[in-house]
């Protein structure tokens, strides 16, 4: 089954209330799909995407994505109210800014319960549909920061880099079932990201990383002078899902591909520095 072309297409789209999540429920309802959007406050949604919206197009669903038990409800929901369910997008997260020190056990937790665990609670709802249809498409928006790391963002890349092994894998694994994965690794975009609202700091810091205490002020101050537009942001993911063939990972912004390339000729270095001692340790041949 390929993208719906003789009816509106279902989209199941968490973390719908803000950035990139928010501006996607709005492009998918004016080109007239059907949308459940999920969010930790439903009010916050309609008031973000305004008046004039139709009700039999957009379901708001306030839910919390580490309830396995809820987010099937809702899946089930959305297959009842919409009628079907073609593209799952797994947008929700949240950016945690600290040394690996000053992070502590809650915060690791919440993290990954929010970029791991909820996750996989949306894909054990909606693989089982997806798969006795024979297709469907499922976008998992990771970062650039998902394939590469940097000082201070420990705990965010230890969340993406989860995401990502977890959507190679998938990929693998639903292809004969005509389901496509794609992962988006976006750079940095204009969104609400990295405001003093969105962006979640250590309970306790310490003396002894300046450097992330400068980072921290430095992202803060970025707010509002990203690179990225998530209107167009937004509209290349649509695109990917309508043309239903690309490589896996869509990188979204000209910062994410000059980060992912350097990524690419760090490892290829460390490949081939190490391609004489790495048999080392095989068995000698017999």
């Amino acid at each position: 089954m390929s993208f719906p072309t003789d009816r509106p297409a279902v989209w199941f789209v968490t973390g719908a209330s803000r950035g990139l999540g928010l501006e996607l429920v709005k492009q998918l309802l004016e080109r007239g799909d059907r949308v459940a959007a999920t969010t930790r406050s439903s009010e916050r949604l309609l008031a973000a995407l305004g008046d004039g919206i139709d009700p039999s197009r957009l379901l708001p669903l306030t839910v919390d994505l580490r309830d396995e038990a809820a987010v099937r409800r809702a899946v089930q929901e959305t297959t009842a109210r919409l009628g079907g369910l073609d593209v799952v997008v797994n947008n929700a997260g949240y950016g945690f800014l600290a040394a690996v020190e000053e992070t502590g056990d809650r915060e690791v937790r919440d993290m990954l319960d929010v970029q791991v665990v909820g996750v996989w609670n949306v894909l054990r709802a909606a693989l089982p549909i997806l798969r006795e249809q024979r297709g469907g498409h499922i976008v998992n928006v990771s970062s650039i920061l998902g394939l590469t790391a940097v000082p201070g963002w420990a705990l965010y890349c230890a969340g993406k880099f989860a995401l990502e092994g977890l959507s190679e894998a998938l990929a693998a694994e639903v292809a004969d079932f005509g389901i496509k994965v794609t992962i988006v690794e976006p750079g940095y975009f204009r969104t609400e990201f990295l405001t003093e609202d969105s962006l979640a700091l250590p309970a306790q810091t310490t003396a002894h990383y300046p450097a992330i205490r400068q980072m921290t002020l430095d992202h803060l101050k970025l707010q509002g002078s990203q690179l990225g537009d998530p209107v167009r942001g937004a509209g290349a993911i649509i695109n990917r899902v309508l043309a239903g063939e690309g490589p896996l990972r869509q990188l979204l912004g000209s910062d994410a591909h000059s980060y992912a390339t350097a990524k690419v000729e760090a490892l290829r270095a460390n490949v081939e520095a190490t391609a004489l001692s790495a048999p080392a340790t095989d068995f000698p041949a017999a």
